[in-house]
């Protein structure tokens, strides 16, 4: 197992010694973001995604993700972060424009529910890429309940700079093509992002509590955490319970063993899934009585079933599969998916925490990495298990290879491997933003009260509120933040144009003829 320590890797001294330390800097990255409508009545809405906000089948930024009331809002990538982070401040400038006296919900946990009939699945129109984005989210309603669907979180998306990629293949006398090399590189860097990606968890972690009516569907599973009030469950030292076992994992998917060792590896193990039959989904039935319950009932679904905190990503062609993008055109960026919002920010994420983030993707592809094997696989599982429930408590040990390691240990360890990455990221600029966000990150590896985690269940406990109060008062002081700043009038009507846009877009779509949905479905399936 690769340890992480201040020496200089060798790709990185290599790079150094060349001079070309600058490669590093300007890589791409983008944000997607979730959040559930609430409405006044402090209930999760129950009204359709906004006309005026444009076509959800469509738009390039402002759409759904499960439920008709889980927003998502896409930035484009931009080279410099600062300029994700302010196009991601506009269109929630945009969206509350457009609110009807509803509010979004700034915590990943989801309150105002009561039970699975609460939450209104997506809808994208009569097209038959519309109904089979629907079907989908009606098969993972069937087989994970809607609940856990409504769950919200932040995704981070990165690619490194081609530019420094070729510099490596360059520099490594590489027998691959470059696409190839890419592509194994950016799986270099998810096994190193797997390894230690509980960091994520315990630094950013902010849904260490959960309503009780998030259990309404799972009763059996409140008996897990002790009670905070009459509202409220909670793990006292828990940093991220949307990354633990009753979030996004499931044990429908804790026996899959997909490869992360190679591009070749992923695509078969991920293909596979979606190809073997699974008796439990074989029991819901696909189509019944005329109405689809599910796209099929094999492992997965499709590809975008399976959860994992990091995902190799290609940009896909319409109707393409995304395994099939991988395999024609590699890799081309990566998809960090452990990330919850930030009850604090009113656009659940600050420039720090960006900036720290892609410092450590940019370690992690740095650094040697060697091939997961099984044990791998479940060491880095137990590891985010762990502390996803219990990470601020003291003394937590965790697992590396062969021996334990203490959480602090292990973390100031990582966040040291990171310092040269950081001074070459910080590119002369006189206030070193790299370097300072580092160091606030070794702030709460000192200080685990600090932690937005620690810090949610200490506001809970000052306040007197159970969690779904909490973060519904800390979402309405982002409400009134954005009332008081409005968009410009010129950026507000550019964003008009897009969903005007994107309405005729999804009307071309659907005026055109349809082939029925049975052969549309098995044309898809049949795409190799």
């Amino acid at each position: 197992m690769t340890q992480f320590n201040n020496q200089l890797t060798p790709r990185l001294a290599q790079i150094l010694a060349n001079d070309q330390q600058t490669l590093l800097c300007g890589g791409l990255k983008g944000i997607e973001k979730e959040s559930l409508r609430i409405a006044n009545d402090g209930l999760i809405s129950q009204a359709p995604h906004p006309l005026a906000l444009g076509s959800a089948l469509t738009h390039p930024t402002i759409t759904t993700d499960y439920s008709e009331a889980l927003i998502e809002l896409i930035t484009p990538p931009f080279a410099d972060i600062q300029d994700t982070l302010t196009t991601l401040h506009q269109v929630h400038q945009y969206v509350y424009e457009h609110l009807d006296h509803e509010m979004l919900l700034n915590a990943s946990m989801p309150c105002g529910i009561d039970g699975d009939e609460s939450i209104p699945i997506a809808e994208y129109g009569s097209s038959n890429i519309g109904r089979m984005k629907h079907v989908y989210r009606h098969g993972l309603w069937h087989r994970y309940g809607r609940t856990m669907q409504a769950i919200a979180g932040i995704h981070f998306n990165y690619s490194v700079p081609e530019s420094l990629l070729l510099e490596l293949h360059r520099q490594e006398r590489s027998q691959l093509s470059v696409e190839a090399f890419t592509s194994e590189a950016y799986f270099g860097l998810i096994r190193n992002f797997q390894r230690l990606g509980w960091l994520i968890l315990y630094l950013f972690g902010a849904s260490p509590a959960i309503c009780k009516n998030f259990f309404k569907s799972r009763p059996e599973l409140m008996r897990q955490f002790e009670e905070f009030d009459n509202g409220t469950l909670y793990h006292p030292y828990a940093t991220s319970l949307r990354m633990s076992d009753i979030g996004y994992k499931s044990k429908n998917q804790a026996d899959l063993k997909i490869d992360y060792n190679s591009l070749s590896g992923y695509v078969k193990s991920l293909g596979d899934a979606i190809a073997t039959p699974y008796p439990d989904y074989e029991k819901i039935g696909i189509a019944v009585a005329g109405e689809y319950r599910q796209l099929n009932s094999n492992v997965l679904q499709i590809e975008n079933e399976f959860y994992s905190t990091i995902r190799p990503k290609q940009i896909i062609n319409s109707g393409e599969k995304p395994t099939l993008a991988l395999s024609r055109r590699g890799v081309r960026y990566i998809e960090m998916r452990s990330l919850d919002l930030d009850l604090f920010n009113p656009i659940g994420i600050d420039i720090g925490k960006a900036r720290f983030i892609e410092a450590l993707l940019l370690t992690c592809l740095l650094k040697d990495s060697p091939s997961n094997s099984d044990q791998d696989h479940q060491i880095n599982n137990a590891n985010q298990l762990a502390v996803a429930n219990e990470g601020r408590k003291p003394g937590l040990q965790l697992q590396r290879a062969d021996q334990t390691i203490g959480l602090q240990d292990w973390a100031m360890e990582i966040l040291e491997s990171m310092r040269p990455v950081c001074n070459i990221l910080d590119n002369e600029a006189v206030h070193k933003p790299y370097s300072a966000a580092l160091e606030q990150q070794i702030t709460l590896v000192n200080n685990p009260q600090l932690t937005a985690s620690a810090r949610i269940l200490e506001g809970m406990t000052q306040t007197g509120q159970p969690f779904s109060r909490f973060a519904l008062s800390k979402s309405k002081e982002h409400e009134q933040y954005f009332k008081h700043n409005q968009l410009d009038k010129i950026l507000s009507d550019q964003f008009d144009e897009i969903a005007k846009a994107s309405l005729i877009k999804q009307h071309d779509i659907e005026s055109k003829p349809q082939i029925p949905f049975d052969d549309f479905l098995a044309q898809y399936f049949a795409q190799h």
